[in-house]
């Protein structure tokens, strides 16, 4: 097979197609391009998944920030097959999410998340985030490719993602915090049987990871939450964003905090095999 061209293949968009699905996409997409163009990576966009593995021939590295498509599950062999083969997914937020599914509680219909093909390729399966929170995210060796020149911790405020670790035998925590149990169970969000992303100590959960996959691999961060008024969904958020618990109008909070910045061009230079 001949080396891969150092491209990168960016998808960035909600469910229904062009939908925002809660989030700006489009400041996202802008601010992936504009690091893409910084390190001198050309590349492709997409909405979704669905013409995914024409351009996975043509790239090193998927970088995927997402909320509602997914890799159906010949999509997300193709995947699997181009990492075994050299390539690098680069995961964020809703990555980690997919389809869901209506359920009934006997007083009201909830959805949980579906487990697919695609949380299996990308070693990540969302369960459910309680509302918007500021909170501390703790970095592990900073001496990884992956982590270089992060402080050993950082604030943000974003959605508290729960995220089960699906080959934990094979993946290396990057971001951890200690977000504890879930307080909103019932309450908030999607539902789930069994909170499968809480470790041990009871407190500790997944930010970010890396696991490798045949010659290539796949790194996920759940950070990255943004809206704006017209794409927002948030009812209301944490009193640790605002007193009353109502929802900033605007939220791009991660996205201007320098450790995230410098973790996402980690990211790019992995993707790309340039570190």
């Amino acid at each position: 097979m001949s080396p891969m061209p150092t491209r990168a293949h960016l998808i960035a968009g909600g469910f229904p197609p062009g939908m925002p699905a809660g989030h700006d996409h489009d400041y996202a997409r802008l601010r992936l391009l504009n690091m893409l163009r910084d390190a001198e990576v050309p590349a492709s966009v997409s909405n979704d998944f669905v013409d995914v593995e024409k351009w996975l021939t043509r790239s090193k590295v998927l970088i995927t920030y997402v909320a509602g498509p997914y890799a159906d599950d010949s999509q997300a062999k193709a995947i699997r097959q181009w990492m075994e083969d050299g390539g690098h997914w680069v995961g964020l937020h809703g990555t980690s999410g997919g389809r869901a599914v209506r359920v009934n509680d006997g007083e009201r219909q909830r959805r949980r998340m579906a487990r697919m093909e695609h949380h299996e390729t990308l070693g990540a399966f969302f369960l459910n985030h309680p509302p918007v929170r500021r909170f501390t995210v703790d970095v592990g060796d900073t001496t990884d490719v992956l982590t270089r020149d992060l402080p050993t911790s950082f604030e943000v405020i974003d959605e508290p993602y729960m995220i089960e670790v699906t080959h934990p035998e094979t993946t290396r925590l990057l971001l951890t915090s200690k977000l504890g149990p879930d307080t909103t169970k019932g309450k908030f969000g999607f539902d789930y049987d069994e909170d499968t992303a809480l470790m041990p100590d009871g407190q500790t959960r997944a930010i970010g990871f890396t696991r490798q996959v045949g010659k290539g691999g796949a790194t996920y961060i759940s950070l990255g939450h943004c809206h704006t008024p017209s794409t927002n969904s948030q009812t209301y958020v944490d009193t640790s964003v605002d007193p009353e618990g109502k929802t900033p109008p605007t939220l791009r909070f991660t996205w201007e905090v320098p450790a995230f910045e410098q973790l996402l061009r980690n990211s790019i230079q992995w993707g790309v095999g340039a570190a």
